[in-house]
Order: C-alpha cells, then structure tokens, then sequence
C-alpha cells in the first residue's frame, strides 16, 4: 500500500482501488477493518462508469502497533 505522508493537513493518505465485481457489503466490510485494525478513515470514494471505486483513506500520522494495509 502506497502510503502519502506528505500532506499539508497532518494527515497521511492511501489510495485503495475496488474491484467492479466487489459488492457492497464486501466493500463495506474491508473499509471496516482499514478502519479497526489501521486506525484508517474515508477521506474519498470515487466511483467509474465500469464499476470500479477508487478509494482514498486518511490516518493522522504516529506510532502504529499493526501493520499497513495489505490487500
């Protein structure tokens, strides 16, 4: 996961891209443990005409227990 710590708003970002073929609860459910377990929020969803969502989720930046995202 490619990580953007360099924003002017204290906050490190990462793009996240799902699959067309990903249902909602799906999405619903990897959001949630970006959320739980990367201590993640949703900064963006942006939504393709062939399906696809691009992602971007926001974290403030310091000391984490877990590793990144990995998907």
């Amino acid at each position: 996961m490619d990580v953007d710590s360099s924003a002017a708003d204290g906050y490190e970002y990462t793009p996240l891209r799902l699959p067309s073929d990903l249902d909602t609860l799906s999405a619903q459910a990897q959001l949630s443990v970006a959320a739980e377990y990367g201590g993640w929020e949703l900064a963006r969803v942006l939504r393709f005409a062939d399906g696809t969502r691009k992602v971007t989720l926001r974290r403030k930046p310091g000391k984490r227990l877990l590793p990144g995202l990995s998907y």
